[in-house]
């Protein structure tokens, strides 16, 4: 098999398949490139020859396999992390049977490599008392002082993941009551979540400095370049590193602590997880629903409902459905 077969496959996979007939955004075809680069670069080490060397037949399901151990031995990397690149790989080697079928013997004995098995990641979040704090020490002063602020509290009050706010424009959100914001997130998908009436407020301040473009980002750096999602990283971090904790149960405060933090305290004031799980994105209930093992003021409480003799209500042992809370009707129905 030629050189140039493997060239031309690698390039159809990320202009054509990847962005037309799966529908993945730019992040997450970055992540499929990412591991692409690392495995050509492991096959260039391992046979001796440059990349643009390789051929279709350096694609085996031992390279596949070697390239996996060296991730977790060489690398260091987790086992998340190797799960991930092994299913970014059964992607390609799926294409790779389409496009080449004489390689479909070594694509299934890809696809046959096991996920290994890991504990789910902890999932931390800030307390009620903590983000007031936090809030409190933000800078009041200083040439993006108010910049910061928004950001800091659009991401509690919404629980937007760090891309969907570096792609929020100045179209995507709505003031007239009620305010909200329409967030671009995951699978190409759409979202709608309401905005609280300080983040209004910032929001509206913020936008007087920067103009009224309808295309123009909300949160920008210097000279009206939009915030990466790296540079929004940073300014979490430079703001709020005091609030991580060390030892068995370390936290490091990060953009996506926030989208933690909004959906427990969510979950505390008695929203129900349906209706979180439409508010934060997420495609399955199961997602949503770990965030119901996270506080112990809920572990508590249920604990009080089953001692014998309590003397919490019935009413009060079952929280009232979303369905009968008539504001939040109010709110869904005016969407």
């Amino acid at each position: 098999m030629k050189t140039s077969d493997l060239g031309t496959i690698v390039q159809s996979f990320f202009t054509d398949h990847l962005p037309i007939q799966k529908g993945l955004r730019l992040g997450s075809i970055r992540s499929y490139r990412d591991t692409i680069r690392l495995f050509l670069r492991f096959l260039a080490v391992q046979l001796g020859r440059p990349i643009a060397k390789l051929t279709l037949e350096s694609l085996t399901y031992t390279q596949v396999l070697a390239f996996l151990k060296q991730l977790e031995q060489d690398r260091g990397n987790c086992v998340r992390t190797r799960n991930q690149r092994r299913a970014a790989l059964n992607t390609f080697f799926d294409y790779l049977a389409l496009r080449v079928p004489e390689m479909l013997a070594a694509c299934q004995q890809v696809a046959a490599i096991p996920v290994k098995r890991t504990s789910l990641p902890d999932t931390h979040y800030l307390e009620r008392d903590e983000v007031s704090a936090l809030f409190r020490s933000l800078p009041r002063k200083g040439r993006f002082a108010s910049r910061d602020r928004a950001l800091f509290l659009f991401f509690y009050n919404t629980g937007a993941r760090v891309q969907e706010v570096a792609d929020l424009r100045m179209e995507h959100l709505e003031f007239d009551p009620p305010a909200k914001v329409h967030l671009h997130g995951k699978g190409d998908k759409w979202r709608v979540s309401p905005l609280w009436d300080e983040t209004v407020k910032l929001l509206q301040g913020l936008l007087a400095e920067l103009g009224t473009a309808p295309k123009e980002p909300v949160f920008c750096a210097r000279r009206g370049v939009p915030l990466t999602r790296f540079g929004i990283y940073k300014i979490v971090r430079r703001h709020a590193r005091s609030w991580d904790t060390q030892g068995p149960q370390a936290r490091r405060v990060t953009p996506h602590l926030f989208r933690h933090t909004a959906a427990v305290h969510l979950l505390d004031s008695g929203v129900e997880v349906n209706v979180i799980r439409g508010w934060l994105g997420h495609v399955s209930l199961d997602t949503t629903n770990r965030y119901a093992e996270l506080t112990l003021r809920a572990k508590a409480e249920a604990m009080r409902t089953c001692e014998v003799g309590s003397s919490i209500s019935e009413a009060s042992r079952t929280r009232s459905a979303w369905k009968d809370d008539q504001n939040l009707l109010q709110w869904l129905h005016s969407l």
